[in-house]
């Protein structure tokens, strides 16, 4: 007997598949009982500050990376907008942190252990065990892409900015954020 799925009528009523600045600040102060604690949080600060997905993150080359300018070109995947985006504070010290760590002349910018690119599974793994040690359950890297996503949105950034910033194409995808953002609630009583 096959099982149909029905959909709702509005697709992004789901479960919670998004972090609070309060658990992104757990998930990084975990990372650093790791054994590459200043790679890997430097590497979920980069999945939630810019909302990349885990493949976009282990393309990312050092060329990609300006620290003189404090700005990194963001390459999109799934026919994405690409663009140059600012790295601040926090996240620009943590990859000058990482930088010092490495000792080889490879392009990318996230290595692994081997000292090779890494893969979308090393992403995933770091995220996830990460989250273990956090107490935050199963977290996923998307999960830092979506938060990024409603970070943005919370804060009052028009839902033109948020698409551009993570790359969509079509504003349907962005909507999800500013559509169930708390801020647009807010001062209503």
């Amino acid at each position: 007997m096959l099982k149909v799925e029905t959909k709702t009528v509005d697709d992004h009523e789901r479960y919670r598949d998004f972090l609070t600045h309060i658990e992104i600040d757990k998930l990084l102060k975990a990372a650093k009982k790791s054994r590459y604690p200043e790679r890997d949080q430097a590497l979920i600060m980069m999945l939630f500050r810019h909302g990349l997905r885990e493949t976009e993150l282990c393309r990312t080359r050092l060329s990609h990376l300006d620290l003189k300018t404090a700005r990194i070109w963001v390459e999109r995947i799934k026919g994405g907008l690409s663009t140059e985006q600012p790295i601040e504070g926090r996240e620009l010290r943590l990859l000058r942190r990482y930088l010092l760590t490495r000792k080889d002349s490879l392009p990318w910018l996230f290595i692994s252990e081997r000292q090779g690119q890494l893969t979308r599974h090393a992403v995933i793994y770091i995220v996830s065990r990460s989250a273990k040690l956090a107490g935050l359950g199963h977290v996923t890297p998307h999960m830092l892409r979506h938060s990024c996503g409603f970070y943005l949105a919370n804060n009052g950034t028009p839902s033109r900015v948020v698409q551009d910033y993570l790359g969509h194409r079509d504003p349907k995808h962005t909507a999800r954020y500013t559509r169930t953002a708390a801020i647009q609630f807010e001062n209503l009583w």
